[in-house]
């Protein structure tokens, strides 16, 4: 499971959680702040405390977005996937258009090759005050930021399957 507020979300309320990962999520951030927090305008920064100072009348709230919206997108007939994938599709157009094939490679190799150096240092214990509290929770959050960026470049090159993600969603409600 993933840990966060937008972990939270994808356990509480998957509709909204998959529109916050697609070229909808600039609304639906705006839709969370005003429901949450009765201010559309807020930050994502805010939705994010929110969501992560919940109380019980919060999640109610969530499910009663997340019902509403999953309405909503019956009702228009919208395919949630396919604008992922036109997005996608469209930021890739956009390379091959650009003719620009070394920017993304090297962007690439410097994202995963600091992700697996971070690793490495603070596996072979090169990291001094790693007993420090302080230190600790820097450093994982370091490795988590890394880790999510590598993850994008590698989704990026190889891809990612709405249908994987969907088998799997299916698979833990079942176990």
């Amino acid at each position: 499971m993933s840990s966060g507020w937008k972990g939270i979300l994808k356990q509480v309320a998957p509709t909204i959680a998959t529109a916050l990962g697609g070229p909808l999520a600039g609304g639906m951030v705006k839709k969370l702040a005003g429901a949450l927090l009765g201010n559309e305008e807020a930050s994502e920064a805010e939705v994010e405390k929110a969501v992560l100072a919940a109380s019980p009348d919060t999640f109610l709230k969530l499910k009663e977005m997340e019902t509403e919206y999953a309405k909503f997108v019956l009702d228009h007939g919208l395919n949630l996937e396919k604008l992922a994938a036109d997005d996608r599709g469209s930021a890739r157009n956009r390379e091959v258009a650009a003719k620009d094939s070394w920017t993304p490679r090297i962007l690439a190799t410097v994202v995963v090759g600091g992700f697996l150096w971070t690793l490495y240092v603070v596996l072979a214990g090169s990291v001094p005050g790693m007993k420090d509290p302080n230190t600790t929770v820097l450093i994982g959050t370091l490795i988590g930021y890394a880790s999510a960026k590598a993850d994008q470049v590698i989704s990026y090159y190889f891809g990612s399957s709405a249908g994987s993600d969907r088998k799997t969603e299916l698979f833990n409600r079942k176990t």
